[in-house]
């Protein structure tokens, strides 16, 4: 049998059971009867006096009361009643829930980037690491030559592409090629069009292509004279090439690309690009200095090893090479004024024509074996010389044909000074002045002559001598609001003068338009452009230029252009 204190202590326990649960549940009030009843019992079985009864009961009510509290604050809280099988959360404080709103967005968004379903109208990932760009240029060029030209300028580079040429007038009644001297051509419709792909391989490495428009493939020019017939027009590989980020500084690059070097189209046509290999420097030593240097590489031809193709004889075969090395520095001297200037030295090997041994093609050869020394392209102006040594037919001696080709008569170890000066004056101008001087260290008339044994054929002056220089000399003033244009309501105006002797620098690397290319050229240019809207500006040149040394030969150029990229 259970002892007095027994029961009491099971009662007291049952009790205080029921008050805690009917305290912590959160969903329904206790049940008041139930307990009333329990306490009764426990009245009539002995256990508990009726006072000590009557205070539980009182507690009981108390404890209640406050318990419905409670569940009716948390049931206004919790929002509608709970269906079947929801689960109630209790309270999250709301720096509790921005972290893990926080957390959960991080991780929805990292799976959707990597997934691609963020984003539904994009395309894959490699996709986003390749950018195209590009520039579509409209020009209206005309040509006006002076009337008391000579008109009996040969074109050595129709004659090399087309030759050889014999050059016995008595056995050769037809006349080389000849230069256009005094047929105004008011007007050629061009187009210039080029679409580059670049692609971000990884951090370091990139790899770009671009195409171009082209009437040849001549190198200084990606111009493309419309019409004829409205025939389809031709598209060149204009560049492709890899590049490689090896440090901060510095970055390497191969193939054909763009011009690595700080230099005016004097001596580099704008649309000129290498084929070969570069390393560029930059570095920027404080917020006023930065240095800059390029060296490079570039094969600018490979001679056959063949005379001709149905030749026994095979010629050793060559490289002839374009080395180049530049050192320069910007300086920041004040906020309105900055100065940029660069040395460089260019070297090309082979370049210069070889005279042959003596050759009897007469006889039947295949060709002389200094046929492979003229150079793959030339514009005008360079001293050449004939490159075939050609016995004479002992049967007929002054009736023995000479076909022949022509090199180039000087070696080039070009000296390249340039330096700009941009200052910023009243009412938001800008000037930037410009002067670029090119020195040919290996110019030498008497090793010309010597090299050519007496058979230079162009550069002659009246008396029959021949003329020449290494030097060349460009100054050029831009003023503007803007000295590139960027957006509607940029403009600037340009004059310079040229002055260029006929071996300071190869003639088959420059401008097309001034003088109509090459060297031996001196005169003035002038023009100006607008900005029409972002990235789209009209501009108008003309240039005056006319020979320095040999007969007349006076052009003027006047360019109309509209240009846009993109």
């Amino acid at each position: 049998m259970i002892s007095t204190v027994n029961r009491l202590t099971l009662a007291l326990g049952m009790v205080a059971l029921t008050l805690a649960g009917q305290a912590s549940a959160a969903a329904a009030a206790p049940s008041e009867n139930a307990t009333i009843n329990l306490i009764r019992l426990l009245v009539q079985q002995g256990v508990l006096p009726q006072a000590k009864a009557e205070a539980l009961i009182a507690q009981a009510e108390q404890e209640a009361q406050q318990a419905r509290q409670a569940s009716a604050a948390m049931a206004v809280a919790a929002g509608p009643a709970a269906a079947p099988g929801d689960v109630r959360v209790q309270y999250v404080p709301a720096i509790v829930r921005e972290q893990i709103r926080d957390q959960v967005k991080a991780e929805v968004m990292a799976t959707a980037k990597q997934e691609n379903w963020a984003q539904p109208n994009t395309f894959p990932d490699w996709v986003s690491r390749i950018s195209f760009d590009g520039d579509i240029r409209l020009r209206q060029e005309s040509r006006f030559f002076a009337d008391n030209n000579s008109n009996e300028i040969v074109d050595y580079a129709k004659l090399n592409d087309n030759g050889p040429y014999d050059v016995n007038k008595d056995t050769n009644s037809k006349l080389p090629p000849l230069l256009n001297s005094r047929e105004d051509r008011d007007n050629l419709f061009r187009l210039r069009a080029r679409l580059g792909m670049k692609a971000v391989i990884s951090p370091e490495w990139t790899a770009g292509i671009r195409i171009g428009t082209g009437s040849d493939n001549n190198p200084v020019s990606t111009t493309q004279t419309l019409g004829g017939g409205f025939g389809k027009k031709d598209i060149w590989l204009d560049q492709g090439y890899l590049t490689w980020k090896a440090t901060r500084d510095l970055t390497l690059t191969g193939g054909r690309i763009a011009n690595p070097f700080y230099a005016t189209d004097m001596l580099y046509s704008n649309d000129l690009n290498f084929d070969g290999v570069a390393a560029i420097f930059n570095h920027k030593l404080n917020t006023d200095w930065g240095l800059f240097g390029t060296l490079g590489a570039f094969p600018v031809e490979y001679t056959n090893d063949t005379a001709t193709s149905n030749g026994f004889d095979k010629n050793e075969s060559d490289t002839k090479w374009l080395f180049g090395g530049q050192i320069g520095a910007n300086w920041k001297i004040n906020r309105s004024n900055s100065l940029k200037g660069a040395l460089a030295y260019y070297r090309f090997d082979d370049i210069e024509g070889q005279r042959s041994s003596p050759c009897a093609p007469w006889a039947g050869a295949p060709g002389c074996d200094s046929d492979g020394s003229r150079v793959a392209f030339m514009q005008k102006g360079n001293s050449v010389f004939l490159l075939r040594d050609i016995t004479p037919n002992p049967a007929t001696p002054g009736l023995t044909p000479q076909p022949q080709y022509v090199g180039l008569a000087s070696k080039f170890d070009v000296l390249d000074l340039n330096l700009a000066w941009d200052t910023e004056l009243p009412d938001d101008l800008h000037l930037r002045s410009q002067t670029n001087f090119i020195r040919n260290l290996a110019y030498d008339k008497g090793e010309m002559l010597k090299r050519s044994e007496g058979e230079i054929v162009n550069n002659i002056n009246r008396n029959g001598q021949f003329e020449s220089g290494g030097n060349a000399l460009l100054v050029q003033f831009t003023l503007g609001n803007a000295l590139e244009m960027k957006k509607s309501g940029d403009w600037n105006l340009l004059a310079g003068y040229k002055y260029i002797q006929p071996d300071a620098l190869p003639d088959g690397f420059n401008d097309s338009s001034f003088h109509l290319g090459g060297t031996n050229a001196k005169g003035y240019f002038v023009g100006g452009n607008y900005g029409i809207d972002k990235n789209i500006y009209a501009t108008a040149r003309y240039m005056s230029a006319s020979e320095v040394y040999g007969p007349r030969y006076e052009v003027d150029v006047m360019q109309l252009e509209l240009n846009t990229r993109f």
